[in-house]
């Protein structure tokens, strides 16, 4: 007996000019660290992570609020600073099976920029692997399988593997040990032929 899917929460974006205002490095990167930061964080503390300025980061944020994809944070106290937060813990893009040309050009623009951003990791990785402690040098994979899988098999598969990464999500997980390190987990799951 299989277990019941995971309950997938999260905001589906299929507006092309919401996706269009996501298709860029440094957005992406933006929506990832407020996405694992429920508390949010500012332009400032967002600057090192997209690897610009504040002032161009503030823009980024402005136009990520615009497309309804960040907002306003609580305020820690200090009312000069502006916390950004995102509306939804989790997104997916998706333009839809019957999207016009215009949706799945931004649809395709969004995911070849999140590409590009994991190929950029994986060869980040490659160049300082050898420096890197034994422990994380020996556990970090970089593999492809090719299973022979129908839709129902591979819907189970990919709830297994969401119930699997749950408790170590880091949006979530509120006190990991002292030694614990952002990993980065790509999934992809596409059929070849």
């Amino acid at each position: 007996m299989t277990e019941p899917p995971v309950e997938r929460r999260g905001l589906r974006i299929s507006d092309p000019q919401v996706m269009r205002a996501l298709a860029h490095p440094a957005r992406l990167a933006i929506m990832e660290q407020l996405s694992a930061l429920p508390e949010g964080a500012t332009a400032t503390e967002s600057a090192e992570i997209a690897g610009l300025s504040p002032s161009a980061t503030s823009y980024h944020l402005r136009e990520l609020a615009k497309a309804g994809l960040v907002e306003p944070a609580p305020s820690r106290g200090d009312a000069r600073e502006r916390i950004w937060r995102t509306v939804s813990p989790s997104w997916t893009v998706d333009a839809g099976r019957d999207a016009g040309p215009e949706a799945v050009a931004a649809q395709t623009a969004v995911v070849e920029a999140f590409l590009a951003v994991e190929l950029k990791r994986s060869r980040d990785w490659l160049r300082r692997a050898s420096a890197e402690p034994p422990e994380w040098y020996d556990v970090a994979r970089l593999f492809e399988s090719q299973l022979l899988i129908t839709a129902a098999e591979l819907a189970e598969l990919t709830d297994a593997v969401d119930r699997l990464l749950e408790p170590y999500r880091k949006r979530t997980r509120t006190d990991p040990p002292s030694d614990a390190r952002t990993v980065s987990i790509y999934y992809k799951a596409l059929p070849l032929e």
